[in-house]
């Protein structure tokens, strides 16, 4: 098979840049004072429940490289047995439709005789008694997206028992290889081994997948391990290496505020995120629709300001090695929002090879917060930066594709060469007065979707996110449909977006791999604006006063993603989740295995309606390229009225749950699960929560926020948390906390509303603890702290021994 960097361990790819040398990946500013014994042991148990969780991947053989359990200084050996497939097909009915890539769209559509189009299965499947499509095994290469509506309502697409079909976006390209740079050592000290074809039939190659493994588009700096290998915070040209222009804010025009100051719509809260308020145009026409909260008369919360973006860039004499370029017309620039929040990916739209100046065109619109300055950068898609193994680069003009191939010799003419070339590969869309009802999918691979970071992005609530309403698979307007025992490999952006209405949407039993953007993303609709791009031709009413209201239903709810794995994702956003929700609520995160993401690993937008319940996961590895977060984050900046607290109209969230969940927050200098500007209701209880600078927070404005019995190992302190109103005091019970320092944390100590703190056992290096700045025996001799205790760190053992009788295995 052809190598790609990265290829010999990519289903293992676990290096980043960052880390300890004497211990596993931790980046927590307190990693020195967490015992590498500890960590070890940690990491063990990690694996006995992730293999708890899902038994079907046998020894889970990608865990346990992402654990590290492979040595030096942890070694553990990987036990159970081989993977089996989640995918246990009941014979296919009398009358279903088969489908073959060798299959003849003339056939009959018997198992003899199959289709080669699958949406001519699902058409015909749709008008019959069975409406069963069958898949046989081989890949699928889509023409065009799949589109399923209303009337394949109940419509099952399934794979042939013992055989693994794959839906692909891609286009398969008959390449001949010829010499075009070879044998020469260049700059880097790397001897030249480029090959180029002529390819016909294609206007853009996107992205390139050789035998099922991404190339990497040219770029610099180069990634020694590839796209698929994360460099944590490598990779990059510094942003000290640079000069940043200015933003225009004229660019665009003025912005129109509106602030939602309606009586009944009032969510009191000392001043905090009490009204819902949204800023349409200006600097915020980047988005489509125009609108968002960081263009609001007023933002505020963490790092606040409106939002903008940089106009261009002149990077410093040498950060560019390889400049000036001759023709950059096709470039890209993908740079960090400073703090590394998100990454903008910016056209270029002009360039002055005399100053180096870039001026930006198209794009910045990837994440919802902004700076006047980029952060740090790299440039792809120039042909002068072809000049390390695994790179192309595909020159539009002349219709030529440039492959340095990182074997010896040519790529072998048998090599599968695909570039990915449909955003969406199937398209179940319906209304909610008249939705797709019960469509199914199981033991289907999906892959080579092509990326969309520079396709239109909206801000879909007052959280730090930015999201592409696409994905692989998409799904609006529907009831029941479920993804069973899938697979999302490859997939260069959303591997599924749940937009708008949907009810009981479920994703089970499912593996995501290597995916450009968010795995799950689920985004409802509000009316903010007179049109919306997710809704064609749909007539918006009351807008923008109609933005606060979710009454209408137009919003996922009862989502379920369980039973699934989920690794190596964002690899082009990085604003990604392995589920990330916004204007949604009464979603089931359960029982799934999450890690390897640059950002949070769960994250909630907003408060819209809440109601969630995420319990029984695995989660670590966490922003391993980003700043703050961990496993969960969510925001609470832009209330809405929805009916899902008690069925009446409310401007107060039901509570969310964060249960028997495994958190590990070992890249994140910030806490397992960060409840971040106004978050509020939750109930946090019966989970181990490993490293973090602190186990609980809220702040700006958080409140109603409540952490219990749960144990915390080895965080630098128990709780960071804001002052509240009365009635709505944050509570810190019953938790064992296993601390690198000597303070239980900031709270209010004093006051008419007091944080709850109770019962709790802490455990320092020195036996002792200070609370709100005296010794525990003097705090609670004032009757504060009740029933809590300190004593000596335990021994490992004793952790471990309190996480497995807490999470049941």
């Amino acid at each position: 098979r052809i190598a790609i960097p990265g290829m010999m361990i990519v289903g293992l790819s676990v290096a980043t840049a960052a880390g300890s040398s004497n211990k596993w990946p931790i980046r927590a500013p307190h990693a020195d004072k967490v015992p590498a014994s500890f960590d070890c042991e940690m990491r063990k148990a990690a694996y006995d429940y992730g293999r708890k969780l899902l038994p079907r991947l046998g020894s889970f053989e990608s865990l346990y490289y992402a654990l590290g359990l492979n040595g030096p200084g942890c070694t553990a050996p990987m036990r159970g047995a081989d993977a089996t497939s989640p995918f246990q097909p009941e014979p296919a009915p009398s009358g279903s439709i088969f489908v073959s890539p060798a299959g003849d769209d003339e056939g009959a559509g018997t198992e003899a005789t199959p289709l080669r189009s699958i949406q001519l299965a699902c058409d015909r499947a749709a008008a019959s008694a069975a409406r069963t499509v069958v898949l046989r095994g081989g890949t699928h290469f889509l023409s065009s997206t799949i589109t399923l509506n209303a009337s394949h309502s109940n419509l099952r697409v399934m794979a042939h028992p013992g055989e693994v079909p794959v839906v692909s976006g891609g286009v398969e390209l008959k390449v001949a290889w010829r010499p075009h740079d070879v044998g020469r050592r260049n700059a880097a000290n790397e001897t030249t081994n480029v090959w180029v074809a002529d390819v016909s039939g294609v206007d853009d190659i996107p992205g390139l997948q050789i035998d099922g493994v991404r190339a990497t588009r040219a770029r610099y700096p180069n990634l020694p391990g590839g796209i698929e290998v994360s460099p944590g915070y490598g990779g990059m040209v510094s942003e000290k290496d640079a000069d940043w222009t200015p933003p225009d804010f004229n660019k665009f025009g003025p912005v129109q505020f509106y602030t939602d100051n309606a009586s009944s719509h009032d969510r009191p809260n000392g001043g905090w995120f009490e009204h819902y308020m949204i800023g349409v145009g200006g600097l915020c026409s980047v988005y489509d629709p125009p609108v968002s909260y960081w263009c609001s008369r007023h933002p505020s919360g963490g790092g606040a300001f409106a939002f903008r973006t940089p106009s261009g860039v002149t990077p410093k004499p040498g950060a560019l090695p390889h400049a000036p370029y001759k023709d950059p017309s096709g470039a890209l620039f993908f740079v960090w929002r400073p703090a590394r929040w998100a990454n903008w990916m910016f056209e270029v739209g002009a360039y002055n090879a005399s100053s180096g100046n870039f001026t930006f065109g198209k794009g910045g619109n990837q994440g919802a917060r902004g700076e006047n300055r980029g952060g740090d950068f790299f440039v792809e898609n120039i042909y002068e930066e072809l000049d390390a193994p695994g790179e192309f680069f595909f020159d539009t003009k002349a219709k030529r594709l440039y492959l340095f191939y990182n074997g010896t010799g040519p790529p072998p003419a048998a090599a599968s060469v695909v570039a990915p070339s449909l955003r969406t590969l199937v398209n179940i869309s319906a209304s909610r007065w008249a939705p797709a009802r019960g469509i199914s999918h199981s033991g289907v691979t999906f892959r080579a979707a092509r990326y969309t970071y520079m396709d239109p992005h909206g801000v879909p609530s007052a959280g730090d996110w930015a999201l592409d309403r696409v994905g692989a698979v998409f799904l609006q307007g529907t009831e029941g449909v479920r993804f069973d025992a899938c697979s999302f490999e490859r997939v260069d952006g959303n591997a599924v977006m749940v937009s708008g209405y949907n009810r009981h949407a479920a994703i089970t039993n499912s593996d995501f791999a290597f995916v450009g953007g968010n795995a799950v993303a689920a985004w409802g609709y509000t009316n903010e604006t007179a049109s919306d791009p997710g809704r064609p031709g749909e007539r918006i009413e009351n807008y923008p006063h109609a933005g606060v209201d979710g009454t209408d239903g137009n919003h996922p709810r009862y989502t379920t993603v369980s039973g699934c794995s989920a690794r190596e994702v964002g690899l082009y956003e990085k604003q990604s989740s392995f589920f990330v929700q916004a204007k949604t609520a009464q979603s089931t995160v359960s029982g799934n295995v999450f890690f390897n993401g640059p950002r949070a690993g769960i994250n909630a937008n907003d408060g819209f309606g809440g109601g969630d319940e995420i319990s029984h996961n695995l989660v670590f590895s966490t922003c391993r390229e980003s700043g703050d977060h961990g496993p969960f984050n969510s925001w609470d900046r832009q209330p809405f009225l929805t009916t899902v607290r008690d069925g009446s109209a409310s401007m107060t969230m039901a509570w969310r749950e964060i249960h028997h969940n495994f958190f590990i927050d070992n890249y994140s200098p910030q806490e397992d699960v960060d409840n971040d500007d106004g978050s509020a209701y939750y109930k946090t209880h019966h989970n181990f929560l490993v490293y973090g600078g602190q186990g609980m927070k809220n702040d700006f404005g958080g409140h109603d926020n409540h952490h219990y019995s749960n144990v915390y190992a080895y965080v630098g302190r128990g709780l960071g948390v804001c002052s509240q109103r009365p009635g709505h005091e944050d509570r810190f019970y019953d938790n064992k906390l296993v601390l690198t320092g000597n303070d239980v944390g900031g709270f209010a100590c004093d006051g008419a509303a007091k944080t709850v703190v109770h019962d709790n056992e802490y455990f320092t290096a020195s036996g002792s603890i200070a609370e709100c700045k005296m010794s525990l025996p003097d705090w609670q001799k004032r009757g504060e702290d009740k029933g809590s205790t300190v004593a000596k760190l335990p021994a490992d053992k004793e952790i471990i021994g309190w996480a497995r009788k807490l999470l049941g295995f």
